[in-house]
């Protein structure tokens, strides 16, 4: 068993070792028998120093050949076909892209036709979303009955500017999402206690959300060097999100496992520094889904 820091959370994310690789996985979704999803950590992988284990990053300056065989192993250990990933382009949008069987492959096997990419949706069995992390928050959306999936990636510029309403409104306009019907989860990111920030941030929430909000959103902890300095929850900005879009409460699961908090589990940003690799979630519908 990994040594966690887990935070206080009515859902803990349930922690899965295989051949040496650990991942973690939504309680909710294992109840899903047509879903396949996963969320890596840092153990596992062939990668070192700063990057190890499991960086699974092309652009971090790790050696291909190690980034391929952790992607092996991860996609092995969760159980899907690692030919099978289309990955995201990420640049802190609110930017949501449907793919599909002639997706697959795309950042991994072949270059991808699209950039500006933060969140990705598909109805089609055995697409693999693929999106990365190092302390900004993963979603996660399943539509049991309309049998579709969404993951799309949130920063502090995709949580203001709301990219889950955006998954929500693409699965919606593409599928026929009902918003009350989606089983969602907010994934291993950085908690309120680590994450400081500064006015200019706090501004943009301000604008984002209604000031009944503002409480559960940050804490003031007071004037520093130039400015005041926040403790910013995007976790209750993400499920603020969420509720907004039309989800339940009940079917929303936050996370208990802060990346910053556990930084020889999982890479964070802010803990290295900077000096770090890169996190994945992963989210499919199965085979045999569609009927």
């Amino acid at each position: 068993m990994a040594d966690l820091v887990r935070k206080e959370s009515e859902n803990h994310l349930q922690e899965n070792h295989k051949n040496g690789v650990l991942y973690f996985t939504v309680p909710a979704f294992d109840r899903l028998p047509f879903v396949v999803h996963g969320f890596s950590s840092r153990i596992g992988g062939v990668s070192e120093r700063e990057l190890g284990e499991m960086n699974l990053s092309f652009t971090r300056g790790d050696k291909p050949e190690r980034v391929e065989e952790n992607f092996h192993r991860i996609a092995s250990a969760i159980g899907f076909p690692y030919e099978r990933m289309v990955f995201s382009y990420q640049t802190h949008t609110t930017n949501v892209r449907e793919v599909t069987e002639k997706d697959c492959g795309k950042g991994y096997l072949r270059e991808r036709d699209y950039k500006d990419v933060d969140g990705l949706v598909t109805n089609v069995p055995d697409v693999v979303l693929t999106t990365f992390y190092a302390d900004c928050v993963p979603l996660f959306f399943v539509d049991p009955v309309r049998k579709a999936v969404g993951l799309s990636h949130s920063g502090w510029r995709g949580t203001v500017n709301d990219i889950a309403g955006a998954t929500v409104r693409k699965m919606k306009e593409l599928y026929g999402t009902e918003p009350s019907d989606l089983i969602a989860a907010i994934g291993p990111s950085i908690c309120q206690d680590c994450y400081e920030v500064g006015e200019d941030v706090i501004r943009q929430v301000r604008d984002g959300f209604s000031e009944i909000l503002w409480p559960l959103l940050y804490t003031d902890k007071g004037f520093s060097g130039t400015e005041n300095k926040y403790q910013l929850n995007l976790w209750e900005c993400c499920r603020q999100n969420m509720l907004r879009a039309g989800l339940l409460l009940e079917n929303i699961t936050v996370t208990d496992l802060c990346t910053c908090c556990n930084p020889e589990v999982f890479f964070s940003h802010r803990a290295s520094h900077g000096k770090r690799g890169n996190l994945a979630g992963f989210l499919a519908l199965k085979e045999g889904s569609e009927e």
